[in-house]
């Protein structure tokens, strides 16, 4: 099942994004196959504002538990997180 996760950052928070980013990052590349693909949001001036990672996982349940397991979201980086079930129809 593949899951878009999609999670907007508190306003100014830009300085806990960037020093967190390296355990963020580990944690996403040591996922053993959970993350399908990942990058981060921007905001007009091209300074990241959120994430956006699509999850291959069996269940929902699954999906909230990476997601409460992200040191960006034990840091309280985000302002909103959600978790939709998406399709994948091209690429």
């Amino acid at each position: 099942m593949l899951i878009a996760l999609t999670a907007r950052d508190k306003p100014g928070a830009l300085d806990l994004r960037m020093s967190t980013r390296e355990a963020h990052v580990a944690y996403l590349k040591g996922s053993g196959g959970t993350v399908f693909q990942a990058g981060p949001l921007l905001d007009a001036e091209g300074a990241m504002c959120g994430s956006l990672i699509i999850l291959d996982v069996p269940d929902m349940a699954a999906a909230r538990d990476w997601a409460a397991e992200d040191p960006y979201a034990k840091a309280g980086l985000f302002a909103s997180v959600t978790l939709d079930v998406w399709n994948k129809v091209i690429g």
